[in-house]
């Protein structure tokens, strides 16, 4: 365990693997600052990149936070450091969101955080066709573990019940395009790369994916109401291999902690071989998200509906700088 005191550049790097998280539309709606006195990280969100049509209530916006922060904490553990994590959301200020302290000596080491580091920057969202070749039940069984871990449940979809999703998902994304405000704000999410070649958050329209000409798999069409020249068509997976993540509670330490599992569950996907893209359409429309609860159980709230699948894995996408993202205090 280091006792030193870390100096700028080892701050930075942290962040900088903390920051490979995964976001809506990639807003990347973080900011951290490290107080050198008490070797401890902040994370606070950015609410000038909320997102009020398609995410009113923020949830989106804390499993960004949470992803992140998870990252944070793989990073810190890699390095060699014992991490306590204080979740701090407060209806006074929600911007703040938690804290993690490095080295406190009352913690012992998540023996599984360091693993999961190599992944931190390969894991990259997957707009492609994956191929029908089914994921093995031990592999699910230890993606939900890790869920677990972080205090969310991991389920897979089986039919009909996937069935049912799938047409959820279709509607929500025709609500989503129909919808003026939430097409004015996806596209301002979105960028030509030719015209807009310097980005540093967002979707450009390289990671869009090719559009599907047949499958059933859930994707998101980027490219909305508009068109995206030479772009090309692919058949997609018929049976998508479907995951829902989901806690018991629905607040705003909930979504933490569900972004944190999330990251957990992409990481250990990763490693695994597996590529992996999202399917947030009717977690945002609530008269739909209801209707994703596990028809079994009938509990939980639905954070995320996860494609996952052996295929190849998406582009990098931008990232700010760290300097836009971390403050370092005496």
């Amino acid at each position: 365990m280091f006792t030193q005191t870390l100096d700028d550049t080892q701050v930075k790097t942290l962040v900088a693997d903390a920051v490979m998280a995964p976001s809506m539309h990639n807003a990347q709606p973080w900011h951290f600052s490290y107080a050198r006195g008490s070797r401890t990280f902040t994370l606070s969100a950015d609410l000038e990149r909320a997102m009020p049509h398609a995410d009113p209530t923020t949830r989106a916006l804390h499993l960004g936070c949470g992803a992140a922060l998870l990252n944070l904490r793989v990073a810190a553990s890699h390095a060699g450091h014992r991490t306590s994590t204080t979740l701090l959301p407060d209806p006074h200020a929600p911007a703040l969101l938690a804290a993690v302290r490095l080295d406190d000596p009352h913690e012992h080491m998540d023996e599984s955080l360091p693993g999961l580091h190599p992944a931190l920057r390969n894991r990259h969202t997957s707009r492609s066709p994956f191929t029908e070749r089914q994921i093995p039940e031990n592999i699910r069984a230890t993606l939900a573990e890790t869920a677990a871990r972080e205090g969310a449940q991991l389920s897979f979809l089986t039919t009909p019940h996937r069935e049912t999703v799938l047409d959820l998902i279709m509607h929500a994304e025709g609500y989503n395009r129909m919808d003026d405000g939430r097409d004015a704000e996806q596209r301002r999410w979105t960028h030509d790369t030719a015209a807009e070649p310097a980005v540093d958050d967002g979707i450009p329209d390289y990671a869009f994916g090719p559009r599907k000409r047949t499958g059933s798999a859930p994707l998101r069409d980027f490219a909305g109401r508009g068109t995206v020249p030479d772009r090309a068509y692919a058949d997609f997976e018929e049976r998508p291999q479907l995951a829902a993540l989901s806690t018991v509670g629905d607040t705003p330490a909930d979504w933490l902690r569900a972004g944190q599992a999330l990251e957990r569950v992409l990481l250990l996907a990763t490693l695994q071989g597996l590529a992996s893209s999202f399917a947030t359409q009717p977690v945002e429309w609530p008269d739909l998200r209801w209707i994703l609860r596990d028809p079994q159980s009938g509990t939980g709230y639905v954070h995320m509906i996860l494609r996952l699948g052996y295929g190849p894995m998406g582009p990098r996408t931008p990232r700010r700088s760290v300097d836009q993202v971390l403050t370092i205090k005496p």
